[in-house]
């Protein structure tokens, strides 16, 4: 295949699929940048992280980068990106995400997206606002202490 083709996707369709979602922690001065997020129907009006959807045929890093130049203007080193864990994380439907920091990028956080994103706020992570997302601490404590698979939001599997 040339080197400029579009790869052809087969999707197996026996198995169920589960959304991919990126986040980052953008971590500046001990502090981590957080949206308040709006006219998406979900979590509008509650903080959370920059993040979004992984495009068909993009990377998770790829998405990091794409996700937070769209939502605010900077750009990512990705070899600065750090993995910070991978939540299946049960929503309006289960789903994984992916957790990334990083302290390093070029640009100043701005709203570029007001549809989606109403306030930016630089909060501490070990203390975050009541109207946080309430996956955020626990991701948090996973990127900060190298947990690499949490399921949130199931009912406890008996032992």
């Amino acid at each position: 295949m040339p080197h400029n083709a579009a790869p052809q996707y087969v999707f197996d369709t026996k198995h169920d699929r589960y959304p991919l979602a990126v986040h980052v922690f953008l971590v500046q001065h001990g502090k981590i940048l957080l949206m308040r997020r709006a006219g998406s129907g979900y979590a509008d009006g509650q903080l959370g992280l920059p993040a979004g959807h992984v495009d068909l045929g993009e990377t998770p890093t790829g998405c990091a980068v794409r996700e937070v130049a769209e939502e605010l203007g900077i750009t990512l080193d990705p070899a600065a990106l750090r993995p910070g864990g991978t939540m299946f994380r049960n929503s309006q439907e289960p789903r994984v995400d992916i957790f990334f920091t990083t302290n390093a990028w070029d640009g100043t956080p701005q709203i570029r997206e007001p549809h989606k994103c109403t306030d930016l706020v630089w909060a501490d992570p070990d203390d975050l606002p009541a109207d946080a997302l309430d996956f955020l601490a626990p991701a948090w404590d996973d990127a900060r202490n190298g947990r690499v698979l949490r399921e949130y939001g199931f009912t406890p599997v008996p032992a």
